[in-house]
This record gives C-alpha cells, sequence and structure tokens, in this order.
C-alpha cells in the first residue's frame, strides 16, 4: 500500500491557524471534523490521546516536521492528516532546542494498530529527511492537489513487515579516523550516547568508538594487565589524555571486534533477538557495508511497546 493512499485532499490543511502546538491540533482537528464523522464524535478524546502522547515524548523529528499520534480503543479506522502551520510555532529537538515547525502529519489509529502507525511514519521520515528536495518542493506549494501529486509520483511504498530501517536513527552521525580524543568527548556529551560509529570518506563502516577507548587511553599502560590496584600507591590517570585529547586521533583506538552490525531490512524478529541474546545496547544498520543508522535497544520499547 503507498503512502499515499492514506491521504486525500481534504485531510491536507493549508495554513493551519494556532499560535501553540495545542492550538494547531486542536484547530486541525475542527478542520477534519468538517468531513470525518468520527472525528466530530471524537474529537475530544483525540486531542486528550495527541496531547498526553506529546507530553511523554516529543514527535517532533527534526528538519521541521513532527508527527503526533494517539491510539485509541475501539476505533476502526486509521486517519492520516497533514498541515502547514500559518505560522512557525515551535518545539524542542533531540538536543532541547526549539525549532520551527512547517509540516505537521498527524496520524490517529486503533491501539492495536502500533504496526500500522509505526510504517506511517517510517514513510515520512523517508520523505521529509531522505528526499529534501522533495520535501522542499511539498513545502513550496502547501497545497492538498499538489501535495497528492508529488506523493503519488513518489510511490513511497507502507508494507507491514518492521524492519530495521523502521527503527533505526539518523541523529547520529559517524566519526572519521582523524577526529581526534577531544571531538569524540565533546560528541558523546552532546549527542548523550555512549559509542559513536567510525566510516571512511565514502561512509563505509569501520568501526565504534566508545566512552571505554576514552577511558582506556586515559589510564596508564601496565593497569591493563593487572586484576585490582590495591597495592598501587603512585600513578594519576588520564595525565595522559588531557596532555594529548586535542592531537591525537581515534585512528587506532576504535574497536573493529565484538560490534553489531544489521542489513537495513532486517526484521524485527531479529533485532530483538540480537537485543536479547547478544548482550548490547546498539546496532549499527548498513546497507552495502555503509552506515546509515543506529538502533538503540530503547527503540523497541519507544517505537513499538509505547509507539
Amino acid at each position: 500500500m503507498k503512502l499515499s493512499s492514506y491521504l486525500s485532499e481534504d485531510k491536507i490543511i493549508s495554513n493551519l491557524k494556532g499560535e501553540t502546538f495545542e492550538e494547531l491540533i486542536t484547530n486541525l482537528l475542527k478542520e477534519l471534523a468538517k468531513t470525518n464523522k468520527q472525528v466530530k464524535v471524537e474529537q475530544e478524546i483525540m486531542k486528550k490521546a495527541i496531547l498526553k502522547r506529546e507530553s511523554e515524548a516529543s514527535t517532533y523529528i527534526g528538519n521541521g516536521v513532527a508527527i503526533p499520534h494517539a491510539r485509541l480503543e475501539y476505533f476502526d479506522d486509521i486517519i492520516v492528516s497533514i498541515a502547514f502551520p500559518e505560522k512557525h510555532v515551535t518545539m524542542k529537538n533531540v538536543m532541547g532546542e526549539e525549532e520551527p515547525v512547517d509540516f505537521i502529519v498527524l496520524i490517529v489509529a486503533d491501539v492495536l494498530k502500533n504496526k500500522n502507525i509505526l510504517k506511517i511514519m517510517s514513510g515520512i521520515s523517508r520523505l521529509c529527511l531522505k528526499n529534501k528536495d522533495v520535501f522542499k518542493e511539498i513545502l513550496k506549494y502547501k497545497s492538498p492537489e499538489k501535495t497528492i501529486e508529488i506523493l503519488n509520483k513518489m510511490k513511497i511504498e507502507i508494507d507491514h513487515n518492521i524492519t530495521a530501517e523502521d527503527l533505526f536513527t539518523t541523529s547520529i552521525l559517524p566519526a572519521k579516523e582523524n577526529n581526534t580524543l577531544e571531538d569524540i568527548a565533546k560528541r558523546i556529551i552532546m549527542d548523550r550516547v555512549s559509542g559513536i560509529p567510525v566510516v571512511d570518506n565514502h561512509n563505509n563502516f569501520l568501526g565504534e568508538i566508545t566512552e571505554r577507548e576514552l577511558i582506556s587511553f586515559g589510564m596508564p599502560k601496565h593497569t591493563t594487565i593487572l586484576n585490582d590496584l590495591s597495592f598501587l600507591t603512585v600513578g594519576e590517570p588520564f595525565e595522559n589524555y588531557l596532555v594529548n585529547e586535542k592531537i591525537t586521533t581515534i585512528k587506532d583506538l576504535y574497536r573493529t571486534e565484538g560490534i553489531i552490525t544489521i542489513d537495513k531490512d532486517a526484521s524485527l524478529m531479529e533485532i530483538s533477538y540480537i537485543f536479547m541474546n547478544k548482550g548490547v545496547t546498539r546496532i549499527y544498520v548498513l546497507e552495502n557495508n555503509k552506515y546509515v543508522g543506529l538502533i538503540f535497544r530503547s527503540d523497541i520499547i519507544k517505537k513499538i511497546l509505547h509507539i
């Protein structure tokens, strides 16, 4: 089924009015209620469910795109609507910074349709984050007719099998071999991750650099062969690190062993099995050995169990 099949011109709202995110949702539901009896009857229930979900975790995915959504009991339909805010209402990105929202995709479905919601969200993400020229064309016109026309041409398929492509995040940019220890330390803090993928200049996956390698570099070399440090009375860790952090690159430090990688078409069952049995918290997703994204163990909770 194509992404465009979920949409019709009456579900695409140009110049949606609203000074806040809540006002945008309120006015969007009012517009949908004009042509949809279910929305008209359950408008307040939908609004509360959407705002509750938003309070738990922001549905802003970056690049000016938000995908607010809600699951309702005994709701035997899927409603997908697109809206272009008249004013630049802001939402917080993953770093907690405010960014203007240009494109809202609202999804309302039954509580048992997690898979459908996730697949639609994945299709929207591919459109907005990977096909940026096409997305810019949609934003240029802000037209129901033109939006449907462009989506029909794109032929974005919404199948029923959840794969790695639906789960991975692209927000963790890879490191290069010539990055310094200082570069990586800053990234680990700013991106709030414990490990970062390493690629070459052609985006081929090489390995990962983690907190462990940084700490290991800062420790005296002889400590790596000891079982404990109880008899040591001299030596201060991280002196070597602090002296060399600005000039030492990660070329000979990043890990190449014991890293889990999967193809972007790997199934949800395979991904879940790896997380349960391999003792890892992140999996790197590749396409023809090129890095495309990263799946955290918590993504199973956020995107499958608590969508």
